[in-house]
């Protein structure tokens, strides 16, 4: 295939998966259920957090961790007590155990009462040093991670400097900054602009981009993330992960 023909293909797929049907199946659909901002972007960030492993089952329990925040996280998460926390120090996500969850609560409740919340915590994160694509994620990591917390814990936020790909943050970030008339990504944060996303790169999105030659690195790292972005940015400069639903739907959809 020609470059032209690649990326043809790929805004083809990317409009036909980019549908309000992907939310059905989709971790995207735990924040649909809301409409406040930080209700939207508290649980957006938790369902991405575990979202790894059986699509059911992150869908399950990120519906278990909402109904434990009575359907209303922000309100949660600020004025919570000691006893509403019993249940998310048994919760378990392959390793997100409740030592993590409990920890995630007490971090999210750090950011948005001593930080700004979530946005203002990531986009300033971003900000700080633009030299080194992927340190806004190593900088949000220290800012999340300034609360009490295990070693084991640090594990569930991405570190690019150390190689991660930070597929689930940039996922989470999709949902929040990007937007279309589609209505599957949010758009509700302005702080950021969609060319400065990173894809959210998986094993599908992997497999499809090295088999359209979009990408020559075989680790799924941060290096590949850099390289595929690349590529994604001389198809649509002003919105690269737009072609994440092609990507991932030819990957995990149509096994391209």
């Amino acid at each position: 295939m020609t470059k032209k023909e690649i990326a043809q293909l790929l805004i083809k797929k990317s409009v036909e998966y980019n549908h309000p049907d992907f939310i059905q199946t989709d971790p995207i659909q735990i924040p649909h259920r809301f409409s406040k901002k930080e209700d939207i972007e508290i649980s957006a960030f938790l369902a991405a957090v575990i979202a790894w492993g059986q699509r059911t089952t992150i869908i399950k329990n990120a519906n278990r961790l909402v109904k434990w925040m009575d359907n209303s996280p922000h309100d949660f998460i600020l004025n919570h007590s000691e006893k509403d926390l019993k249940p998310f120090s048994e919760f378990v996500h392959r390793t997100f155990n409740g030592v993590d969850c409990l920890t995630f609560v007490s971090a999210l409740k750090n950011l948005y009462k001593n930080h700004g919340g979530l946005e203002l915590a990531i986009s300033s994160s971003f900000e700080s040093d633009p030299s080194y694509p992927g340190i806004g994620w190593c900088n949000f990591k220290s800012r999340f991670f300034e609360v009490p917390h295990l070693k084991r814990t640090l594990k569930h936020l991405p570190d690019p400097t150390k190689g991660s790909a930070a597929k689930r943050m940039n996922m989470f970030l999709r949902w929040m900054v990007r937007k279309d008339d589609a209505g599957v990504d949010f758009g509700i944060w302005r702080s950021m602009h969609p060319s400065q996303l990173y894809i959210p790169l998986d094993v599908h999105t992997g497999r499809v981009a090295r088999k359209l030659s979009l990408l020559k690195r075989k680790q799924n790292d941060w290096k590949a993330v850099i390289e595929l972005n690349e590529q994604l940015h001389k198809i649509n400069p002003q919105d690269p992960v737009h072609c994440d639903f092609g990507l991932f739907g030819l990957g995990a959809f149509e096994k391209f």
